[in-house]
């Protein structure tokens, strides 16, 4: 007689539990997705939103795109200081947490007592601002994107550390008695056994210089070197101004705001800014959970 296989209730309401936390994720980007392209009239009914859209228009994308040459040189000036500030960061933070794991490192607790304290205080913005505008004299220029975060952060490199602690100790002995040089064992032996936790932090490091606005905010005023989110926060800022602006009466001429697409362009700017992170994010799903995990545990 086939034996019947019992049904696992545990397992059915943990994937049920899982499908549901999933679309709580899916669905707002879908909405989000679908706004964008739906009519100003249609949303400013109080209609709702909805995972088609409704009335079906592009006027939004056109007004975030209307000044084309604007929003292509801040994608150029978004993508590079994020592909060099994540670059140069994994860099400098992997070689310090490379000298930290090592046990024959004499000043490896005072450095990372000194690390570990940046992570719990800072300067504050006022001083950190007149250290970078007048002292170092970056300010207003592409380098202020690079050169304050070029160490990759006092956290970043704690993961690092705690993921090189985990590699087997007889491998940099080896390479030393073959004569190899600490740099020729950070670069031909620890960087290709560290693949996982170097692309899950780049990764972090990479969204979080994408989404980085404040920096433009506070130390740019020439707006060729303005980021991605920093345009369109001023993009948003000018067209709720205007439609402030149209909803005023003057005189006996009322503007019109039809034309003035504010909520729907929010939507809009939402699928701009985050479009490329969630192309990219596949590629790095893989290495993402798997470096933050073995270096939890085996640390």
């Amino acid at each position: 007689m086939k034996k019947k296989k019992k049904l696992n209730w545990f397992n059915l309401i943990l994937h049920l539990f899982f499908i549901l936390l999933s679309a709580c994720f899916v669905l707002p980007l879908l909405l989000v997705i679908s706004a964008s392209f739906t009519s100003e009239s249609w949303l400013n009914a109080g209609n709702g939103l909805s995972l088609l859209p409704r009335e079906f228009t592009t006027n939004a994308y056109a007004a975030v795109f209307k000044n084309g040459e604007r929003m292509i040189r801040a994608y150029g000036v978004t993508m590079l200081q994020a592909l060099l500030g994540t670059v140069s960061g994994c860099i400098v933070a992997g070689m310090a947490a490379y000298a930290l794991s090592r046990s024959s490192f004499r000043f490896r607790k005072p450095v990372t007592i000194i690390i570990f304290f940046t992570m719990l205080f800072s300067a504050g913005m006022i001083p950190t601002y007149i250290i970078y505008a007048k002292y170092y004299g970056i300010s207003n220029s592409f380098w202020i994107y690079i050169l304050p975060g070029i160490t990759g952060g006092a956290w970043y490199t704690m993961v690092f550390r705690t993921f090189f602690k985990s590699l087997p100790e007889s491998l940099f002995e080896s390479a030393h008695l073959d004569g190899a040089s600490e740099l020729t064992i950070f670069r031909k032996i620890v960087l290709p056994l560290s693949t996982p936790v170097f692309a899950s932090v780049g990764f972090m490091t990479l969204v979080g210089k994408w989404n980085n606005y404040t920096t433009s905010m506070i130390y740019i005023r020439d707006e060729n070197l303005y980021t991605l989110q920093y345009l369109l926060q001023r993009m948003m800022e000018e067209a709720n101004f205007l439609k402030g602006l149209s909803q005023s009466v003057m005189g006996n001429v009322t503007m019109s705001t039809a034309s003035l697409a504010s909520e729907t362009l929010k939507y809009a700017m939402c699928v701009v800014a985050a479009g490329p992170m969630l192309l990219i994010f596949p590629f790095f799903q893989k290495y993402f959970s798997q470096g933050l995990t073995i270096g939890a545990v085996k640390g």
